[in-house]
């Protein structure tokens, strides 16, 4: 409303420039500079509040599932802390008052992203606002830095092109659009050999980020989703380290050495002797 107001002003005072001095029209064509600028900077700020605004919406959309997963993760890990794992009733129920915690904590982050999400949508209709009647130019389309080499025998095209896009956002450590790219994936192939390598490479784009709470739900979805997959053994692997960087100790013991018991064969499973040795330390 105050930028309207200042173009209406100008332009009144436009119309009477024949009667204004030269110094005066070299301020108001200053002034009418100064406004042009502005609209195009609110038009950016606006293109960038709306890339936000979607991110926002995919992360609490996310996140709202998993409270149904981490739900149904409760008596699941009391199930295979008893028979899996082989360990106290104690270290079980520690684990589940661990992963309660999480889902509390996860509500806490959700109501945050709804505040956050409003009140992006408010300066989004500010700046709407500000800039009505305008037009802001098309954006550029981003090629894709590199291709990934390895590709998998059996896929369409389409399927390894969507996947390369996604991995070349991981290559470049642009960590969060890698996680949206690699989301799509999953959304837009669920049935592809390399649904489970996409579930695991959110997982591990949330560890790059320390994101380590994130990591862990991550990492126990290719378990729970992709049973089978070859991906299994290594997201075991990260969900213990990403314990051990929380500090939690207990779980991440737990996790290694369900690793080890698992696949005592795979390289997982010596790293995870590895790192059981430091917690000791």
């Amino acid at each position: 409303m105050k930028r309207l107001f200042l173009w209406l002003l100008l332009a009144g005072v436009a119309g009477l420039s024949s009667c204004v001095p030269p110094q005066q029209i070299e301020l108001i064509e200053r002034e009418q500079r100064r406004l042009r600028s502005d609209t195009t900077n609110a038009q950016s700020e606006m293109e960038l509040m709306r890339a936000s605004l979607a991110d926002t919406r995919a992360n609490l959309q996310q996140l709202q599932r998993e409270f149904g997963v981490l739900k149904e993760n409760i008596e699941e890990t009391r199930y295979q802390v008893g028979r899996q794992i082989g360990q106290s009733n104690l270290q079980g129920d520690q684990r589940i008052k661990v992963l309660e915690s999480r889902v509390a904590k996860l509500d806490e982050v959700v109501k945050a992203q709804e505040l956050q999400l409003k009140l992006r949508e408010e300066e989004l209709n500010k700046l709407r606002e500000a800039t009505q009647g305008l037009q802001a130019p098309p954006a550029a389309a981003a090629e894709p830095a590199g291709l990934l080499a390895e590709v998998w025998a059996g896929e369409t095209e389409a399927v390894k092109r969507d996947y390369e896009i996604a991995w070349s956002a991981l290559d470049k450590k642009d960590y969060r659009l890698a996680i949206q790219r690699f989301r799509d994936f999953i959304k837009r192939y669920p049935k592809s050999n390399l649904a489970d390598n996409a579930q695991y490479w959110i997982g591990e784009s949330h560890y790059a980020l320390r994101e380590f709470d994130r990591a862990i739900l991550e990492f126990d979805a290719v378990r729970r989703n992709y049973p089978q997959g070859e991906k299994v053994p290594a997201a075991l692997l990260k969900q213990g380290y990403s314990f051990a960087e929380l500090g939690e100790k207990v779980n991440a013991r737990l996790i290694l050495q369900d690793v080890i018991e698992k696949y005592p064969q795979s390289a997982e499973a010596l790293k995870a002797k590895q790192k059981l040795k430091t917690l000791e330390s």
